[in-house]
């Protein structure tokens, strides 16, 4: 028995050697065919390639049918985490709506037990923004609405978060706004919840400097900034943005517009302030003209628009010593 598996062994190894020979050499043979360039040599890889390929679908097809697999459970995955995400922010947005129609409703409440008078002629017209003809040196947008829709000069600019510009420039069919971050723009702002009155002042920048505050160690980052009818500009209350520290140490706003998607742009029409030129009569009251003496009846003194005063005579002058007599 011992003898017999020794001889297998003997026999074993020289064929093993032998084939592992043979197959290097047609690896190596493989390798340099498909490493020489020439025509014939492409022509016969070619023709190895058409006879050997087609032959092995049925050897590709379960690889391939599992890459497929693969392909859709990953797809599959994405959905599945795409879904609970969508969810998540659906349950969000529920809350969120509920709490906004409490604070509508608390809003209502309000403004009808305080008799708010809200002001029916600042309407708006949205405007397309039709090209951007900024520059380096210049932010302004134009937009498709002019002086055919009533547009005035100076008038408010918002898109659907904040204020955005003002109306420079009116023509029959269109307008220019110039943006906050323009260089030339100026606008008078309120600084939350502090009420401290500043200026934004655009710099070409896509955060405008807070110029002329009171005291700016009361302000701090995230502090809501809002529009201010000083100079009868802009409508008060309109929101610009929130307060942010630069590196340079200094106070400037971040934006509450969207300047990155200008699409669309609404234009407030607001009324210019009613002047009041005449004074108060409970202030100053009107002044009363003397009225001409009127002669009374006899034994009666004149009066004055036609009161009648009775005469009353003086009383009598102490008599002097000398004048008495005795008895």
């Amino acid at each position: 028995m011992a003898s017999e598996r020794q001889t297998d062994t003997e026999y074993a190894r020289p064929l093993r050697r032998i084939f592992v020979g043979l197959l290097a050499v047609v690896l190596i043979a493989v390798f340099l065919v498909w490493r020489i360039d020439s025509p014939r040599v492409e022509r016969f890889r070619m023709a190895v390639i058409d006879t050997v390929v087609p032959s092995f679908d049925w050897a590709i097809a379960p690889v391939t049918q599992a890459t497929a697999l693969l392909d859709d459970f990953r797809s599959y995955a994405r959905i599945m985490e795409q879904n609970q995400q969508l969810r998540r922010e659906l349950q969000q947005m529920r809350a969120w709506r509920e709490a906004a129609l409490q604070l509508e409703q608390r809003n209502a409440e309000l403004l009808d037990l305080n008799q708010v008078r809200l002001d029916p002629q600042l309407t708006h017209v949205t405007g397309v923004v039709m090209a951007d003809s900024g520059s380096p040196f210049r932010n302004s947008v134009l937009l498709n609405v002019g002086a055919r829709d009533g547009l005035i000069d100076g008038w408010a600019v918002m898109d659907g978060l904040g204020l955005a510009g003002r109306i420079a420039g009116v023509g029959q069919r269109t307008s220019r706004v110039v943006l906050l971050t323009d260089s030339a723009s100026r606008v008078p702002v309120v600084v939350q919840p502090s009420g401290q009155r500043a200026m934004l002042s655009g710099d070409n920048s896509a955060f405008p400097l807070l110029d002329f505050v009171e005291d700016p160690d009361d302000l701090r980052p995230g502090d809501r900034v809002v529009s201010s009818d000083d100079g009868g500009v802009f409508p008060a209350g309109l929101l610009v943005g929130e307060v942010v520290l630069s590196r340079d140490r200094r106070l400037r706003v971040r934006l509450a517009a969207d300047y990155g998607r200008l699409e669309f742009l609404r234009v407030l029409r607001s009324r210019p302030l009613e002047e009041i030129t005449s004074t108060g009569e409970l202030i100053l009251p009107p002044e009363v003209d003397s009225a001409p003496e009127t002669p009374g009846p006899e034994g009666e003194t004149p009066s004055v628009t036609g009161i009648v005063t009775p005469n009353i005579a003086p009383p009598l002058a102490p008599v002097p010593d000398a004048a008495r007599t005795d008895g």
